[in-house]
């Protein structure tokens, strides 16, 4: 019988029973209030005027009529930058301890994104959420004794100046509490460990001195750690040295495209929990079996607005039209895509995160990522969303009995001057006909995209796809120097970009 095991998950039990249900909109309204009044004596809150907001009648609507969007870009550009010039109070009260360092998918350097003491404890709060809602799930009382992999980015955060820099899956993770610190792994040694091949090896070789019961990553890495692990101990599948293995919090894309290939790696099935972890915060965590979907954290430091994912509110670089519309959390629609803000405990401010998200259910406040706003093909009318292709990739799954964790798309000008969909799918099966794939590519989206369907009957003349190994796609990334970590493949790219892609792919060809 495991005692401990049993304790601890009467007291996640007794906890959850415990902690009331709070009404979601009167939370965010809370947390608008507690963001204002915190940052109103900062030279941003001077600026939009915090206190009029704060004094008038809809705190909510005067925010979001005085207070521009903002990206990363603007916001950098206008504000975040005088930290790095040594001044106080910018956004937020004092000076970040911590900045998150970010590339993204598209970008050339890294952004620069403040973490304050509040979202480090915020996003400390988040994972406590997280642990009390595996009561939901059915899991027995040992588990809660096993050993979890949280395989981030290096734990060795990098001095500059007055604060560190590092991802913010290295910054959480060097700040995990000290009663914890037994049961993560791979352990404060390794996790420094800079380079990601030599983190990866380093866990391969430790791999069966623990017991890991649950894992949490980006998919795609956590993929590669797993075949790395069973590469070294010659092994059939990850169950072989980690029998325990029940969970896999899988973060910050969405994991169906994955799914597939990571459950070759399983001798068992696992149960599968989605969390939402970015450089600005910790938003959303799946809470209840049954489902895909992640419920928003509204009570936790992070204000929440919705932008309806329309082409006419979408620059060419990802960036929100001033006219865009904003829909609060009490007017969201179900099943229909937004473009999601935030302002937080990080002095960000109606920020355009980047992700486009859907809810799954209004009333329990869960949604689903839907896509980045750089990654919607609208070249030629087309209005493809990532979730789109997504499902239309999964289809080809199914249909031809193939792996395809990873995929590239841009519309480029044939020699024929015409325009086509160029798709690069990494597939771990060998495809006997590519021509095959786009066809079946073609229908799918046709059939689950109007828009698609017109456009290819106009301006999109056709669909080319190359199949090629997976693998080219993270030595793309370790290219770029991109590579572990918070870091996600880039799903569509502009014709600049995916010349410079093609041209990888051919010097890798000439070199091999």
């Amino acid at each position: 019988m495991a005692i401990f095991g049993s304790i601890i998950k009467s007291i996640i039990d007794l906890k959850e029973t415990l902690t009331p249900e709070g009404e979601a909109v009167k939370d965010q309204e809370e947390v608008l209030v507690g963001l204002l009044k915190k940052a109103k004596d900062t030279a941003f809150g001077k600026k939009y005027n915090f206190q009029e907001i704060l004094d008038s009648e809809n705190v909510r609507k005067t925010f979001s009529d005085n207070v521009p969007y903002f990206d990363y870009n603007k916001l950098d550009k206008e504000w975040w930058h005088k930290y790095h010039d040594g001044e106080e109070n910018v956004t937020w009260p004092g000076k970040p301890p911590y900045f998150a360092l970010s590339s993204g998918t598209t970008g050339k350097s890294s952004k620069r994104i403040p973490v304050t003491e509040e979202m480090v404890e915020a996003i400390r709060k988040a994972g406590i959420k997280q642990v009390s809602a595996l009561s939901n799930f059915d899991l027995p009382p040992d588990f809660f004794e096993k050993e979890i992999m949280m395989l981030g980015s290096s734990t060795d955060l990098q001095k500059a100046g007055d604060h560190e820099e590092g991802e913010i899956s290295g910054i959480s993770a060097s700040n995990i509490p000290f009663w914890f610190r037994g049961y993560y792994k791979p352990g404060e040694e390794i996790a420094k460990i800079d380079e990601w091949d030599d983190r990866v090896q380093k866990i391969a070789e430790n791999a069966e001195q623990w017991d890991i019961g649950a894992l949490s990553g980006i998919p795609s890495w956590m993929e590669l750690m797993l075949k790395k692990v069973i590469e070294h101990h010659n092994l059939k599948n990850i169950h072989e040295i980690w029998p325990n293995l029940q969970v896999y919090a899988s973060g910050g894309v969405a994991f169906e495209p994955y799914e597939k290939s990571f459950n070759a790696l399983l001798g068992k099935p696992i149960q599968v929990i989605d969390t939402y972890l970015a450089s600005e915060g910790f938003l959303a965590v799946q809470e209840r079996p049954d489902t895909n979907a992640m419920r928003l954290i509204t009570d936790n430091g992070i204000y929440f607005e919705f932008v309806p994912f329309k082409p006419d509110y979408i620059n060419q670089d990802g960036s929100l039209t001033e006219d865009a519309p904003v829909v609060a959390l009490e007017e969201v629609k179900e099943e229909t895509d937004y473009v999601l803000l935030i302002s937080t405990v990080s002095g960000a401010w109606r920020y355009l995160i980047g992700d486009t998200i859907k809810f799954t259910d209004v009333a329990k406040k869960e949604i689903r990522i839907t896509g980045r706003t750089k990654f919607f093909l609208n070249v030629v009318g087309s209005q493809l969303s990532v979730n789109k292709m997504n499902d239309a990739v999964q289809e080809l799954e199914n249909e031809f009995d193939i792996r395809i964790p990873e995929f590239v798309v841009a519309a480029k000008r044939g020699e024929d001057g015409e325009y086509y969909h160029n798709w690069y799918l990494g597939c771990e099966d060998k495809v006997e006909d590519d021509a095959k794939l786009a066809e079946a590519l073609d229908n799918a989206l046709k059939n689950a995209n109007k828009n698609y369907k017109v456009a290819r009957g106009k301006a999109l003349k056709g669909v080319k796809v190359t199949t090629i190994d997976p693998n080219m796609f993270h030595e793309w990334n370790a290219f770029n120097k991109k590579k572990g970590g918070q870091v996600k493949m880039e799903k569509v790219m502009n014709e600049e970009k995916f010349a410079k892609w093609e041209k990888f792919l051919n010097d890798q060809n000439t070199t091999s």
